[in-house]
């Protein structure tokens, strides 16, 4: 119904912005990574969306990209799949860390997602290979691997109640050559505490 929606975030969340456009504050559910990606803007801001209506109500979900929202709609195709799972995929991993774990048929990755367990996991792997290999050609996506520390790293991060957006976010920018998951794990906690 909604393709996108050009406003103000007047508020900021856990879970959801509002988007003022026209005099009307928009509710719109996002990830952490959208979440993330509109923290430091002030002006006007371009939210992608999907508008979902059930008997119990209506939601707005809003991406931050078009390859964002494109993966949201990839997902619910699956089937057990709806919009609030999607959303909470793509808080803890993020686009392209998700082609590549179907790619790979990762199901430790995939199952890793809080309320995601092995069969879910399987299955979206199963339903999304051959979506998934025509999205990356489309959207000219580059498998870009991490490394076993940082994924061992975000494993542990994790543990400790980060979503696996944040995790691999803090992970990556504080990974050096040579650092042990160890390490790694202590210099991202340390960068959390400032």
């Amino acid at each position: 119904m909604y393709s996108y929606i050009i406003g103000k975030i007047t508020e900021k969340n856990e879970n959801s912005i509002t988007l003022e456009n026209g005099g009307i504050g928009y509710e719109v559910l996002v990830s952490s990574f959208a979440q993330h990606n509109f923290q430091d803007i002030d002006g006007e801001v371009k939210v992608y969306t999907y508008y979902q209506q059930r008997e119990d109500g209506v939601n707005l979900f809003g991406f931050y990209c078009k390859e964002e929202k494109n993966m949201f709609l990839k997902l619910i195709t699956v089937s057990g799949i709806g919009p609030k799972m999607a959303i909470t995929i793509l808080s803890n991993v993020s686009v392209n860390d998700l082609c590549v774990i179907v790619g790979t048929e990762d199901v430790r990755a995939l199952s890793s997602v809080k309320g995601v367990g092995k069969k879910t996991a399987e299955r979206i792997l199963i339903e999304l290979k051959d979506k998934i290999q025509v999205f990356m050609q489309q959207e000219n996506f580059e498998k870009v691997e991490m490394s076993s520390e940082i994924d061992d790293a975000c494993g542990v991060l994790v543990s400790l109640g980060l979503s696996r957006f944040e995790a691999e976010r803090l992970a990556k920018n504080c990974f050096e050559k040579g650092d042990s998951v160890e390490a790694l794990v202590t210099k991202t906690l340390s960068q959390m505490r400032g």
